[in-house]
């Protein structure tokens, strides 16, 4: 099952002949005059990015509030999972009295 499967030897591709070249100092290579180097574009200036006191009022604030609703939301899912843990941990309790109680026959 985990063997390799090779192809049988006559559907196997047969090597191409070997390709024989001929150094470059008998045959040059034909030249062509070298064109002319393209122009560099200039890249735009950028416009500097100037905070208003309003637009820094405005990204604190949006900043406060994404840290407290992110907070809230880590807080309550970790207060479920407490709560959770709490309920199996009584229900646990629960069941382990009923089945001593049940053993001992009263």
């Amino acid at each position: 099952m985990f063997t390799p499967k090779y192809p049988t030897p006559d559907t196997a591709p047969t090597p191409a002949a070997p390709v024989v070249r001929t150094p470059d100092a008998i045959h040059p290579p034909a030249t062509s005059p070298m064109p002319a180097p393209a122009p560099v574009p200039v890249a735009p200036a950028r416009p500097t990015v100037q905070l208003t006191p309003a637009a820094v009022v405005t990204v604190a604030v949006g900043g406060t509030t994404v840290v407290l609703v992110v907070g809230a939301v880590l807080v309550s899912l970790l207060l479920a999972v407490a709560i959770t843990g709490a309920s199996v941990a009584v229900c646990a309790v629960v069941l382990r009295s009923l089945l001593n109680q049940s053993g001992t026959g009263r």
